[in-house]
């Protein structure tokens, strides 16, 4: 399906009243994330900010709630990233939104607060830039919980479809999904680009991007979609009337704390046991071993 046109869902264009209106009907808020970074000469930057907005403002108009403002800026470079940056891009620049993992995971309790505090009962946090970085999510997620009584739903679009398709990087599922929401920002022409001094070369374009088809994102969608609207259905029964008193900043606090002590625990913060070392050469090499408040530590 294409997406809807007519239903006001975003929170920056809802007025006061339309906003108290649906946050009645449906106290459900959802967070579309991802990230500015190359998927080939052939794809936008921005592929995963938009399919995950696309997901995120279709459930809205189908399931009801809320889409808050998209979270453009996502953790890369440290820990398991830095050795993928090496391998599929190499030392070329990246042009990417990356943050350090405690940036990210410190502001990203403050957007809980912030949509507990309006009101909302149900969070939905969809991701379309993944490979890990979606279990620091949840983690936070789980320790924000503790202390807050709503419900917070965290995955990655791959997730969603998790034994049907199998999500990648710039490759015949990724590229299908632009393909599909927004053809205008695919070229699959600009591959020739590649061998061009300067271009950035492959820029981490996987080999089966060429199977891509609007037909396949088509399908992919509407997949993470069905199980997405079915997910929020099933956390709109679970709901009961509540009131709860203002979050502080101190409580946030209280939660990152917590956070930081189980920074053996991020995925984002080191390799994966399997990856080989980053290349002592490499501009990835500093992030490959991530230390909150150190920056980042090499080995």
């Amino acid at each position: 399906m294409k997406p809807s046109t007519g239903t006001k869902v975003l929170w920056s264009e809802l007025l006061p009243h339309e906003f108290k209106k649906r946050l009645a009907a449906c106290p459900v808020v959802y967070l579309p994330m991802g990230l500015c970074e190359p998927h080939g000469q052939v794809s936008a930057f921005g592929l995963d900010t938009i399919k995950a907005e696309w997901l995120c403002e279709e459930a809205a108009r189908k399931a009801g709630g809320i889409v808050a403002p998209s979270m453009g800026y996502h953790i890369h470079e440290t820990g398991y990233h830095a050795r993928w940056l090496e391998d599929e891009v190499g030392e070329e620049n990246p042009h990417f939104t990356g943050i350090p993992p405690a940036v990210l995971l410190h502001l990203f309790l403050y957007q809980l607060r912030a949509f507990a505090n309006a009101g909302f009962s149900a969070i939905v946090v969809i991701t379309g830039h993944s490979g890990g970085n979606q279990r620091d999510l949840r983690l936070a997620a789980e320790l924000f919980m503790k202390r807050v009584p709503v419900q917070v739903f965290v995955r990655s679009d791959p997730e969603l479809v998790e034994g049907r398709y199998e999500g990648d990087h710039a490759g015949a599922y990724e590229i299908s999904q632009l393909m599909y929401i927004r053809p205008d920002l695919i070229d699959m022409k600009a591959k020739a680009l590649e061998s061009e001094p300067g271009s950035g070369g492959r820029l981490a374009l996987a080999a089966d991007a060429v199977q891509a088809s609007p037909e396949r994102g088509k399908a992919i969608m509407e997949a993470c979609l069905d199980r997405l609207c079915r997910e929020v259905e099933e956390m709109k029964a679970r709901l009961r009337p509540t009131s709860l008193p203002p979050i502080d900043y101190g409580t946030i606090e209280e939660i990152w704390r917590e956070l930081l002590n189980r920074v053996r625990d991020w995925a984002t913060a080191q390799p994966w046991p399997d990856q080989e070392p980053v290349s002592r050469h490499s501009r990835w090499k500093p992030y490959e071993h991530y230390a909150p408040g150190g920056g980042e530590a090499g080995d």
